[in-house]
């Protein structure tokens, strides 16, 4: 059997009973013909999503980090990401970047030029699916580093991130809790990336899919390593928490990598230090970090302002 079918099956009635007849009330049939891919990938974030459920929170009954009473923000949590991966993650990774391409791809071969490839830039990947699919993940972490390196950089972009690092009750549900604008300009950067080294709009939205399951163990509520050797190929949950440890927040942080640790090694940014530090940011209101989605939402817009206000406090990261 084609382990395919179920999934083109439920794709299949995502479209005919729920997005067609959305887009026929909107006026908006010309995005029929993408409808169906939205929707595959939708299903497909949605398995995820499962996947991510039946490997991680074995994890964290088995070795929990911490025990928390009331786990209020983390259901919180769980609607950023059924939010995140099923529906905005894939709208912006299937619909977005295959538009994008298409009309990048037109104007270009219009104006004489060839689109770009990793393939025409390293011929001797012609034929080496697997390789090439790895070598697009690597360069999507790298950049990936910089953008997040970048976010605790900039007072005004940190004022966004900082809802991520305000959970005191992280978890593998934590990844995908960020404010709708940090998410989106990491997005537009991952297909700015994407489009430049010419990913298809098929392999897009996989990459994107396996960067964040593994980013989803990474933040897990639980007492793995994987040993000296295995933390410096891949980012374990140890290695991750030390990223949003309370004495790590803001300008001060370490272990920007998202998946492959090599960057901050690189770059000096690594602390693979054994403990297993207490998260949260003590800068952020308590509302970042016990609030619903909406009010988190809108926190995050009333810090943005203030970090762009002329009269903001001196520290960069200091604003409450």
């Amino acid at each position: 059997m084609d382990l395919n079918v179920p999934f083109d099956l439920a794709a299949g009635w995502l479209q005919g009973n729920i997005l067609l007849p959305v887009l026929y009330q909107l006026d908006l049939m010309q995005w029929e013909d993408v409808s169906l891919g939205w929707a595959l990938f939708a299903v497909y974030g949605a398995a995820q999503v499962a996947v991510m459920y039946a490997i991680c929170l074995p994890l964290e009954r088995w070795r929990p980090v911490e025990n928390w009473p009331d786990k209020r923000a983390v259901v919180v949590d769980v609607i950023y990401t059924v939010v995140a991966r099923v529906g905005l993650l894939p709208l912006l990774t299937f619909v977005v970047f295959y538009q994008l391409q298409v009309w990048l791809s037109g104007w270009m071969t219009d104006h004489g030029w060839v689109p770009p490839t990793l393939e025409r830039l390293i011929p001797a990947l012609l034929g080496h699916q697997l390789l090439t699919f790895f070598l697009y993940v690597v360069i999507l972490d790298f950049f990936d580093y910089w953008r997040h390196r970048f976010s605790h950089v900039f007072n005004w972009w940190y004022s966004l991130h900082a809802l991520h690092h305000a959970q005191r009750q992280m978890t593998f549900w934590s990844d995908d809790r960020n404010h709708l604008l940090d998410e989106i300009i990491s997005f537009v950067w991952f297909m700015a990336i994407g489009l430049a080294i010419g990913i298809s709009p098929l392999q897009f939205p996989l990459i994107i899919l396996l960067l964040r399951l593994l980013e989803s163990l990474s933040h897990a509520n639980t007492r793995v390593s994987f040993g000296w050797l295995g933390e410096r190929l891949l980012i374990s949950p140890r290695f991750h928490r030390a990223h949003h440890g309370v004495t790590a927040a803001g300008l001060n942080s370490v272990n920007y990598g998202a998946i492959l640790p090599w960057w901050d090694m690189m770059f000096g940014t690594a602390d693979f230090a054994r403990e297993f530090v207490r998260t949260g940011d003590p800068t952020a209101e308590e509302v970042l970090a016990s609030g619903g989605y909406l009010a988190q939402q809108w926190a995050g817009l009333r810090r943005l302002a203030r970090s762009l206000s002329p009269h903001r406090p001196k520290s960069a990261h200091a604003a409450k």
